[in-house]
């Protein structure tokens, strides 16, 4: 599946057929199958007469199925056999539903292989679990304790195999082997322990709102055989005599103390040994069809996260102008690719997605993990074959066809703010933002279904040219307040450094249009070249592309690029991180590559070759800043906004608790600037009161959207500008070189043309 770009009906006539992936997944687990049963095989040829001799030579090592008569050892290996080749069957029939998915390319290719194996280490070592100490703490026992039990297991059968030459297990190696084994099984019993109380006593809301009986089973099975593994070893060692070599086993070797003076000890033993073997079959037996699947489907997911195009970059879609595609975006499941689909089995339930949303932690009806969920939930039920969903239904819930409306509603789907919190802080690299872009892109296209509000953009958007329907010939009028701008026809060559992409919110919004007079005026004073379109310029297209109407904005992006390139523009400055994400990550979709930079990081740049002298600025201020979501987590600027806070003088810079790749949304990304909040608290308020409670004296913003949510928000709570100051951190940046410049005594109102 890692390598494939087909879907299951494409096929080369006359070329060699290639295996399809749920094949290559019976192959792999007939393989284990076969390894098993000549294991088995090996035995009763000479390994067992090998280990006999060994045992002799070598006092201090152990006995492979000591006490375990050929019946029961041959029973053992059927067992197995047969749960391998029953989960792999299993395993296979989820993968012929991932085939189901149209084609991604997520192919490791020479260029991409470093990554894949970065972000797969990354998963795999939990760097994203691990922002919960305690939950990543515990899946690290359990994990890698678990791995630690496997290559003991699987040490102990090379072992056995080998000839007496070649048998390494003994002397001080096996002391260091039991030791290990007993460290990795204390692990992994505290750590299962550990998910139990987390689960059922302490039961966080986000745990306790999924909990079914498939967590019950997995946790039961593996504790199961976490005890039953000690409990096997001390009888084992009590029926030994205590033999030396087992001293630094610190938990069999104790037991065994207290189990030697017992009667029937081969009994006792040999019981318990079958107890832990059967544990170990019925997870072999439930892994494919529990939630215990995500110990494969998760690693497999982690190592696909590359792909190939940008991070905050939507699915390319063909020219609508051109295309003969019956339907757009995604209604069915077999409208999603098979990576999608895998997404589904890779989840781990855990929830994170859904403590960071913004919608659902202000009552909306979003719910990422329910997206994942629900999606699985529609795949399994109508599949040939179908399989057992993500995780139980409730009995009364119903799937009576492929649609993923069937359990998804439009109001969750426009709920989205786009923010991409939730992928960020999937520990497995699950990709949600996605399903629900493409979702909306169906009911936009397809359906007309989206929120009446959206009406009146799409008209000003495809009329005008900016979502405020506002006259294209006003764009450029906040440039009456600073000399100098040059402002150029579309087709007009560019003789300046940069083109100065300013946006519709920085053309038209009050607020807004001081950011970008800012911005003009620092960029004079660093004597930076640059120029900028007015009327010829038009929104980039996100808000209609992030509300699924892709008509609209395949219309404006190919008549920017055609106005950019009649240009012959290079280098873009955007000031809005929408523009900025949209010209630098999708325009190349369409033909249109340019070199973007977002003004906060040109500024960085300009204070750190002192073109912007901060020396003399001396601000006594409390700063806290907000992160726009796509500038931080959609293309992984966090750092500029800040280090230009930091370097204006006297400032203090606090955080809020929600920062970095874990700030909070405004509420205004993926469109729902220009849509009504019905339901629930509203966004920006909440991460304003949030902002507010920090005590900073000013709140720096680096996007126009967040500038007005919170700026609105900060108000609504009944704060006024004097007690505390919202604006773009151009604004600030000005204000405080400004202020440097009054001369003592001087208001800031003298200096000339003050923003």
């Amino acid at each position: 599946m890692a390598t494939s770009t087909e879907t299951p009906s494409e096929t080369d006539t006359g070329a060699k057929r290639r295996f399809r992936p749920y094949q290559i997944a019976l192959v792999i687990g007939g393989g284990f199958a076969a390894i098993t049963a000549a294991s088995y095989v090996a035995e009763q040829l000479w390994a067992e007469h090998w280990a006999e001799t060994y045992a002799e030579e070598q006092p201090i090592s152990r006995l492979m199925f000591n006490n375990i008569p050929g019946w029961l050892r041959l029973s053992f290996y059927v067992l197995v056999v047969g749960a391998i080749l029953y989960g792999a069957f299993n395993f296979s029939n989820r993968v012929r539903n991932w085939e189901r998915g149209g084609p991604d390319d997520r192919r490791t290719k020479p260029k991409n292989v470093k990554k894949r194996l970065e972000n797969m280490r990354s998963g795999l070592y939990m760097q994203t679990l691990l922002r919960d100490p305690a939950a990543g703490v515990m899946h690290s026992f359990i994990y890698f304790s678990f791995l630690v039990l496997l290559a003991i297991t699987t040490i102990g059968e090379i072992n056995l195999q080998l000839p007496v030459a070649l048998k390494f297990l003994h002397g001080d190696v096996y002391r260091a082997y039991a030791f290990i084994a007993d460290l990795a099984g204390v692990f992994f019993v505290v750590g299962l322990i550990w998910a139990v109380v987390r689960r059922y006593v302490q039961k966080p809301y986000r745990i306790r709102i999924k909990t079914k009986a498939d967590h019950a089973i997995g946790l039961g099975v593996l504790l199961a055989i976490g005890v039953t593994g000690f409990i096997a070893e001390g009888f084992r060692i009590a029926l030994e005599g205590m033999p030396e070599g087992d001293n630094l086993a610190f938990i069999g070797y104790p037991l065994a103390h207290a189990l030697k003076g017992m009667g029937g000890l081969e009994w006792w033993h040999r019981t318990w040994w079958i107890v832990h073997i059967l544990s170990f079959i019925a997870f072999l037996v439930v892994l494919p069809t529990t939630m215990l699947r995500h110990m494969f489907t998760s690693p497999i997911n982690m190592y696909l996260k590359d792909r190939d195009r940008p991070k905050g970059a939507m699915k390319a879609m063909p020219n609508l102008m051109e295309t003969e595609l019956e339907t757009f975006g995604a209604s069915v499941v077999e409208d999603f690719t098979w990576k999608q689909l895998l997404d589904t089995d890779a989840c781990t339930m855990c929830g994170r997605c859904t403590s960071v949303c913004p919608a659902s932690g202000t009552g909306k009806p979003l719910d990422p993990r329910e997206i994942v969920l629900k999606t699985g939930e529609v795949m399994a039920a109508t599949g040939d074959p179908q399989v057992s969903p993500p995780i139980a239904l409730d009995g009364e819930i119903t799937i009576g066809a492929n649609s993923l409306f069937e359990r998804i509603t439009p109001e969750e789907v426009w709920a989205c703010t786009s923010c991409k919190a939730c992928d960020e802080i999937c520990p497995v690299n699950i990709e949600i933002l996605d399903k629900i872009l493409d979702m909306r892109r169906y009911l936009t296209l397809m359906e007309s279904n989206f929120p009446t509000e959206l009406g009146s953009a799409y008209q000003g958007m495809e009329n005008q040219g900016n979502p405020w329907a506002m006259p294209q010939s006003d764009r450029a009028k906040w440039a009456d307040k600073v000399d100098g701008i040059k402002i150029l026809e579309g087709g007009d060559p560019l003789e300046a450094e940069y083109l100065y992409w300013v946006g519709c919110a920085g053309s038209f919004d009050d607020k807004n249009q001081k950011v970008t007079q800012a911005v003009a005026k620092l960029l004079q004073r660093a004597e930076v070249s640059f120029a900028i379109l007015g009327p010829s310029e038009q929104c980039t297209g996100d808000p209609a592309r992030r509300s699924g109407n892709e008509y609209i904005f395949q219309m404006l992006a190919m008549q920017n690029i055609e106005t950019l390139d009649s240009m012959g523009v290079k280098k873009i400055i955007a000031q809005c991180p929408h523009c900025f994400n949209t010209i630098s990550n999708e325009y190349p979709q369409l033909g249109g590559h340019y070199e973007v930079i977002h003004h906060t990081e040109l500024l960085e740049r300009l204070i750190d070759e002192g073109s912007i002298d901060m020396s003399g600025t001396n601000f006594a201020e409390r700063i806290v800043y907000h992160d726009s979501c796509y500038l931080g987590r959609h293309n992984d600027i966090y750092m500029a906004p800040r280090n230009i806070i930091a370097s204006i003088g006297g400032v203090e810079v606090v955080e809020a608790p929600r920062n970095g790749t874990d700030g909070m949304c405004c509420g205004a990304g993926g469109a729902r600037m220009w849509m009504e909040e019905h339901t629930g608290k509203q966004i920006n308020v909440e991460r304003s009161q949030e902002l507010l409670a920090t005590g900073a004296t000013r709140i720096a913003t680096a996007c126009p959207f967040c500038y007005v949510m919170i700026d609105d928000g900060v108000k609504g709570e009944g704060v006024d500008e004097d007690a505390v100051k919202v604006g773009d951190i151009a604004l600030h940046l000005l204000e405080a070189l400004e202020e440097a410049e009054t001369p003592v005594g001087l208001p800031l109102s003298a200096v000339t043309n003050p923003v």
